[in-house]
């Protein structure tokens, strides 16, 4: 196979997979525009059933593993035309697309260290306290605005890259 069918390959999974994941942020946004805490009565047992929890499993698991998809076809693509280490440390015209680079990566980092262990708290898929889940709720809600937020410049920085550089 060659490498230009690798790297068209690499593009389109690059792009499906970040609709994927950052589609999921602006839909929460749009359904949940603002906090609204969790409402939990601690004494109250969950009556989740196993297809409810499955199903959160499913949803939760696709805008993660998309994340890991969208980071790994980047940096793919910017090995293959041998600029990702020009990229990542911001050298000459490639600190365009290196700066959506690092927002990619911080926001790859904030997915998975700090929204997904206090999502699990919330969702209940690790137990914790009311109070602990309650307190989570927040985390998680700054978590996924600071990713929407970011997916701005982001998709800035990445069309720059190739469509605007001329402007830097």
């Amino acid at each position: 196979m060659s490498w230009t069918l690798v790297d068209i390959a690499m593009r389109w999974l690059h792009i499906a997979f970040a609709l994927v994941w950052v589609g999921h942020n602006y839909a929460n946004v749009v359904k949940t525009p603002r906090f609204i805490p969790l409402q939990i009565d601690p004494k109250d047992e969950s009556n989740r059933t196993e297809d409810l929890t499955r199903r959160m499993h499913q949803e939760h698991g696709t805008f993660r593993y998309a994340s890991l998809v969208v980071f790994a076809s980047g940096a793919l693509m910017l090995w293959h035309r041998g600029i990702l280490m020009e990229a990542l440390t911001l050298e000459g015209h490639h600190s365009v697309i290196g700066v959506g680079a690092w927002i990619g990566i911080i926001m790859v980092l904030n997915l998975w260290f700090i929204l997904w262990p206090h999502q699990k708290k919330v969702l209940g898929f690790v137990t914790a306290p009311a109070a602990e889940r309650i307190r989570c709720s927040r985390v998680t809600f700054l978590s996924s605005r600071t990713n929407t937020i970011l997916s701005i410049p982001l998709i800035f920085f990445m069309a720059a890259g190739s469509h605007g550089l001329n402007l830097f």
